[in-house]
């Protein structure tokens, strides 16, 4: 996978997304840890929560919005 970049939508949800601009998830702050919320689309394009390419992930946390760790994690 190619590396992500972070889009921050309000000061609890960043977009995640790809180089090419394809939205594959959300961090969410959830308490004290942002939390990867996978995201897909299907063939209409309505979301696919806990889908896409980054579904193994789906929930995975991290203690900071550190976009270097994001990707090692995420991208491996």
């Amino acid at each position: 996978m190619t590396p992500l970049s972070l889009s921050p939508l309000n000061a609890q949800v960043c977009r995640v997304l790809t180089v090419q601009g394809e939205h594959v998830g959300n961090l969410k702050l959830i308490g004290a840890s942002w939390k990867f919320k996978a995201v897909g689309y299907d063939a209409q394009g309505d979301i696919l929560p806990g889908g896409g390419p980054l579904t193994d992930r789906h929930n995975m946390t991290f203690s900071t919005l550190d976009v270097c760790e994001i990707n090692a994690r995420l991208t491996v």
